[in-house]
């Protein structure tokens, strides 16, 4: 009988829904796990950010109009619902790393130690590693359930994705959104009631 080598993969499982969800909620709860930390997991795991691009962030890229919060991950930027939007203003009142004379106007949503730099993603990686919150993994479980709920384009547009990157994904997931048109629906709509 032959015997294959195990092969170690790259693109491990995402963890189930249930437990994502449950992570998420953990994230929005839980008072002692550092709010850098919390602010850091939610982006990753309700948005599919990967740390790279949660670091890249600036204060400029969350706004606030008419008392509703929306933080610009691609086009249009996306909703930021609440307990969410709280946990995120506090946190950019009460960034780290800018008590020094060389980072006091760092515009970093997680500057790092370094003078005009973010955190690196090491750390953060740690950090939430320390919690038990795992990146890929749930970044992955994010962007998978997110191609299911809505189409590839669509996701890939709003979080800064390639359509192709989300539309393999959907592909992988089962997801019904196959046979999307992009476009405006609208005339088709109307010419529809019209014609009953």
């Amino acid at each position: 009988m032959e015997t294959y080598p195990h092969q170690k993969t790259t693109n491990p499982a995402p963890i189930g829904q249930r437990q994502r969800l449950a992570m998420v909620g953990r994230a929005l709860t839980d008072d002692g796990i550092p709010l850098l930390t919390r602010v850091a997991a939610i982006l990753m795991l309700l948005y599919a950010q990967p740390l790279t691009r949660i670091l890249r962030l600036t204060v400029d890229d969350v706004l606030v109009e008419d008392g509703e919060v929306s933080i610009r991950l691609g086009d249009p930027p996306s909703p930021v619902p609440y307990p969410f939007a709280g946990l995120l203003l506090d946190h950019l009142d009460h960034r780290l790393n800018l008590t020094t004379a060389t980072n006091s106007g760092a515009r970093w949503m997680f500057p790092g130690r370094r003078a005009g730099q973010p955190m690196a993603p090491t750390t953060l990686e740690l950090r939430l590693r320390q919690v038990g919150i795992p990146g890929l993994r749930g970044r992955t479980a994010a962007l998978r359930q997110l191609v299911l709920q809505a189409p590839a384009p669509v996701v890939a547009k709003s979080l800064g994705y390639s359509q192709e990157q989300t539309a393999r994904l959907a592909a992988e997931a089962g997801g019904t959104w196959a046979r999307y048109a992009r476009g405006d629906h609208t005339r088709l709509q109307d010419r529809g009631i019209r014609d009953s």
